[in-house]
């Protein structure tokens, strides 16, 4: 059963050693988040799963202690998922943006309950991303989620992915369903869009939806802006 979650932007920008002298332009997203995984820690879950977006159609497993690291952004720091038991997993390596979340949950001293990781394909279908999320409210054990995902990539002609009309109004929708827990919205983002958008946080977003179907939770909009030109969303259900 769900229990509570926590959505948060996954830049490697948001970990003040890569973002060096750029890191108080994102204070306010950074301390969004740490209130957001505030509230997963009152919730008591049994397990937290950190949600994130990987290249590709599929999805990944990643069991605690697998490690991540930000060093090809020229930062000597290394990360590992979760602090609760397990042994270090050497083999695999965590994508960014469960890097990301991997230490936003050591910068808060996350010991609450075991954590695991999740990729989740860029181009998979919203039907099996909400089944992902249903499989993962189906487990016995109280269950938070921790999402990550950036919204559009296309705010400014500097953004990423330069201008488009179209990103302002789809960060705006997403912002609002992700701060009232509108599942049906999130369910019927189009897949298509949030690709030329660049909107990384799609499909966490989707598993997140199914999720939360039966879980009756509600939302909190903590952070909405597009720094960089890239739109930021955090976000607390509980």
């Amino acid at each position: 059963m769900l229990v509570a979650a926590a959505v948060c932007p996954c830049p490697p920008l948001l970990v003040p050693e890569v973002a060096a002298g750029a890191a108080p332009e994102l204070d306010p997203a950074r301390a969004a988040c740490t209130d957001a995984l505030g509230l997963l820690a009152a919730a008591r879950p049994g397990r937290l799963v950190v949600v994130g977006p990987v290249d590709g159609s599929g999805c990944e497993t990643y069991p605690e202690g697998t490690p991540g690291t930000f060093r090809g952004f020229g930062v000597d720091l290394d990360v590992r998922l979760g602090q609760v038991g397990g042994a270090q997993n050497t083999e695999r390596r965590l994508p960014y943006a469960l890097a990301v979340g991997a230490r936003l949950l050591e910068r808060t001293g996350w010991s609450d309950a075991p954590v695991e990781g999740l990729g989740v394909g860029d181009r998979l279908s919203p039907e099996r991303c909400a089944r992902i999320g249903r499989d993962i409210a189906a487990r016995s054990e109280r269950v938070a989620l921790l999402v990550m995902g950036d919204a559009s990539a296309c705010r400014t002609l500097k953004a990423p992915g330069y201008l488009d009309e179209r990103a302002a109004p789809f960060d705006a929708e997403v912002a609002r369903a992700l701060g009232s827990a509108d599942l049906t919205a999130l369910e019927g983002l189009d897949t298509d869009l949030a690709h030329e958008l660049k909107a990384s946080g799609r499909a966490p977003w989707q598993v997140l939806a199914g999720a939360a179907e039966d879980a009756g939770l509600g939302g909190a909009l903590l952070y909405e802006d597009a720094p960089y030109g890239v739109g930021y969303i955090v976000a607390g259900w509980s």
